[in-house]
């Protein structure tokens, strides 16, 4: 078993409701600075956040990560992921390294092609359309490609003969720059296929609790096999380093009364079945059980086994205080027996 890292991965939900905690845009907000310095505070290794548009959900990442970076000091803080299809790619440059260079280099970015949407083509109310003979997954791609080359650093854009300020010679580039941010990029892959675009693009790879095929295996045997051609790909390609890999997972243990009324109910779950945009998909299921029995489970888990990251989806309506007692039970009753610490 591999020594993980281990982060959480909040969706950052707010609803309205008598049972939520997180009630509006500023709770989802304030609430997820808070669990960061409380996940660092409780030895866990990342903050990650999910991106959706149009949605009672985190949306704009970047001030976030740039207020985590500013009150943390140790924890990775990323995304999981950034739709492209949304993305002014240089200015996306700009914003990534401002919070990077904020936080001393910890920003992990996580970037794909995007889920299902909550309005039909959303990205076209942020100005993109797909160029002429192309569609959204190629504007995405295109988006990420020029994002990346943004992120080398390399000068492109011609300068002004009468610049308001003196420019340095040569080609100018986005800044702030911040260099080794282009090796801490991630690729949201939902298929094999996909996966090893990523791993020839340079990419790491984060892979979540849902997979856009299915080959009737267990999710977990499917992903893990996701794993393996990420980096048969990866050493095909040529690329230098070892590419670092995540998966999320829903796992909570029941040490409590409370966490058995929250999620007793999970405890017989499996994979399931489903549609997304139009095609099969493969869901994992989720981890619920007391510590030794999770143990015994999560063992079995040959995604888990095969992967660096760990991101641990939590039920961020339920507040810091819950989500922090998720953290801590798991990083200190199961994550030690696995050898992931």
């Amino acid at each position: 078993m591999v020594i993980k890292n281990i982060g959480f991965l909040s969706f950052g939900h707010w609803a309205p409701s008598p049972r939520s905690r997180t009630r509006s845009a500023s709770d989802a907000l304030l609430q997820s600075i808070d669990l960061a310095i409380a996940a660092e505070e409780l030895g866990a290794d990342g903050a990650y956040f999910r991106v959706h548009h149009f949605a009672n959900q985190l949306s704009s990442p970047f001030p976030l990560l740039a207020a985590i970076g500013a009150r943390t000091s140790r924890i990775e803080i990323g995304t999981a992921v950034i739709d492209m299809r949304y993305e002014n790619p240089l200015y996306m440059a700009e914003d990534a390294g401002s919070a990077d260079l904020i936080s001393g280099g910890r920003l992990q970015l996580g970037i794909s092609r995007g889920s299902p949407e909550q309005v039909i083509e959303g990205y076209r109310y942020f100005g993109y359309e797909p160029a002429d003979g192309t569609d959204q997954a190629d504007m995405a791609r295109e988006h990420t490609r020029v994002f990346l080359e943004a992120l080398k650093g390399d000068g492109f854009a011609e300068p002004n003969p009468r610049p308001m300020f003196e420019n340095p010679p040569g080609l100018l580039r986005v800044e702030p720059h911040s260099n080794g941010l282009r090796e801490r990029i991630w690729w949201g892959a939902g298929t094999r296929r996909t996966a090893e675009w990523a791993a020839e693009q340079g990419m790491n790879l984060m892979s979540s609790t849902l997979l856009s095929e299915d080959t009737g295996v267990p999710f977990h045997q499917l992903q893990a096999e996701q794993i393996e051609r990420f980096r048969t790909a990866w050493a095909d390609s040529g690329h230098t380093g070892t590419p670092r890999v995540s998966v999320s997972r829903s796992i909570f243990p029941i040490v409590s009364d409370l966490d058995r009324s929250y999620f007793g109910h999970e405890g017989e779950s499996q994979d399931q079945i489903g549609y997304i945009d139009g095609g099969i998909a493969r869901f994992g299921k989720t981890y619920a059980a007391p510590p030794e029995q999770l143990i015994a489970q999560l063992a079995n888990d040959e995604a888990i086994a095969s992967a660096d990251t760990l991101l641990l989806t939590i039920p961020n309506q339920l507040g810091v205080d819950y989500c922090a007692h998720v953290l801590e039970t798991l990083l200190s009753e199961v994550a030690p027996t696995l050898g992931w610490r």
